[in-house]
């Protein structure tokens, strides 16, 4: 059993880490204290697992089902030695709208991202086999920070078009709010201001409907109505316990090649992941990133194959463990304990459905936009030159592409467009260009995105 990181042993007297000490992967705190850490990181990870399946369309019960599943898989297969918590990936929010906005079902979207699931799975055991350079040469900063922006900021549409509308006023004061949350609030509150702000959302909803009573505004579709801000007719007449709904994917050619383009986010977001965790615990994780992105890859092809979302590594739970110096493994599995019995409640996913929209509103405001900056992030520790039109041309091209929906019909029933047309655009751009350029514009720039830099290392000459 311990071979499959499922034994620990106590930390000093069980009850709290001694000064400068932190709680590794393979010891624990006493139990009570360790379901009570396990307790907080499902509330960190609560924020974007409720909003994620929400504005994908799927089942947030299967959601906080499957991302305990997830992280039990994920744990396994790293022995116990990456301690993180999976939950339902951002990145597919864009993929999904786009899939749904030309007419695909919840079957559609999962069979779509089953498939980059099992793409990000091939990568992982690539990269296991050949060292990350097999990735990065392929995918250099300039090319993966541009693909998450442009992922990122094609959602911004959704936000303005669709939830914003349905209340303004409250949309507004959220995004206040938690824009408050994020950068005033410090430790472990400032990362559940996702959560916060739905909290805040939720009870500034009711307010609203008890004072000024119903609004007219577009509610799930293009006509406005007079509808209630926070409809909760739907909890009462759910069940305490229950199966969240289950269906299987659907394949379809148009919207797979829509989705793959996420495989470049989530290597690139597991590569930061497990480099921060390495850096955290003091030991070096950089042999565990092929197993890391392996593992989220099958446990993302498990999840969305009984009609779950995707899932990848989440950064909330990792500020947890640098506020409370816990690493232990035995507080995700307690998480995962926690997320798997949350899902068979149905009432607790029919409050996470009743979210108003303006309140999603605010809250996709900051996060579709965080998204998106994540890329110049990864341009910025990368040092990526934009003065150097090798980065700049493609770079610029794919984002536009991507953010403005461009189209490009290929024939009567097929186009690129959108996500898709604007990664192709910047990974064939930069490799084409590249291949033309003069000498001076091939500067050396580093194959491996900041975080995993290891990789790029040469080994000592023999003798030195």
């Amino acid at each position: 059993m311990g071979g499959l990181g499922v034994r620990w042993t106590l930390h000093g007297d069980g009850k709290t880490p001694a000064p400068g000490a932190v709680v590794r992967p393979d010891e624990r705190l006493t139990w009570p204290r360790t379901f009570g850490l396990g307790a907080q990181h499902v509330v960190a990870m609560f924020g974007a697992s409720f909003v994620a399946p929400v504005l994908m369309g799927l089942d947030p019960n299967l959601a906080i089902m499957m991302s305990g599943v997830a992280t039990a898989i994920f744990l396994l297969a790293t022995r116990g030695q990456v301690p993180s918590y999976l939950g339902c990936s951002l990145s597919f929010v864009g993929v999904a709208a786009t899939i749904r906005a030309s007419g695909g079902s919840s079957a559609v979207v999962t069979g779509a991202v089953l498939v980059v699931g099992a793409v990000l799975f091939l990568a992982g055991l690539a990269v296991q086999r050949f060292g990350a350079r097999i990735i990065h040469a392929a995918m250099p900063p300039v090319v993966t920070g541009a693909v998450v922006m442009l992922i990122g900021f094609n959602l911004a549409p959704v936000t303005a078009s669709t939830y914003w509308p349905q209340d303004q006023w409250t949309a507004l004061l959220v995004m206040l709010f938690t824009g408050l949350a994020v950068v005033c609030l410090r430790g472990f509150f400032s990362r559940i201001a996702i959560f916060l702000g739905l909290v805040f959302g939720y009870v500034l909803s009711w307010v609203l409907d008890r004072v000024f009573g119903k609004i007219h505004s577009p509610a799930g579709g293009a006509e406005a109505v007079d509808h209630w801000r926070l409809d909760l007719s739907g909890v009462s007449k759910a069940d305490w316990v229950g199966l969240p709904s289950f269906h299987g994917p659907s394949f379809e050619w148009s919207a797979i090649l829509v989705a793959l383009p996420v495989v470049i986010a989530l290597i690139a977001e597991n590569a930061g992941h497990v480099k921060a965790v390495g850096e955290m615990t003091g030991r070096s994780l950089d042999g565990k990133l092929g197993t890391a992105i392996a593992a989220d890859g099958a446990a993302s092809m498990l999840s969305t194959a009984v009609g779950g979302p995707p899932n990848t590594t989440y950064s909330e739970n990792i500020g947890v463990m640098a506020a409370t110096r816990v690493y232990s493994t035995a507080a995700y599995w307690a998480a995962a304990c926690f997320a798997l019995l949350f899902g068979l409640c149905p009432k607790f996913g029919a409050v996470v459905a009743a979210i108003p929209g303006g309140v999603l509103g605010g809250i996709t405001v900051i996060l579709y936009g965080m998204i998106g900056l994540l890329g110049a992030q990864i341009w910025l520790n990368a040092k990526v030159d934009l003065r150097n039109p090798l980065n700049l041309v493609p770079a610029a091209a794919g984002i536009i592409i991507g953010v403005g929906g461009v189209s490009l019909k290929i024939s009567d029933n097929f186009e690129l467009s959108g996500i898709a047309l604007g990664t192709i655009v910047v990974i064939t751009g930069y490799h084409v260009l590249r291949a033309f350029a003069p000498a001076h514009l091939k500067t050396q720039e580093p194959l491996l995105d900041s975080g995993t830099s290891e990789y790029d290392k040469e080994p000592p000459a023999s003798g030195a």
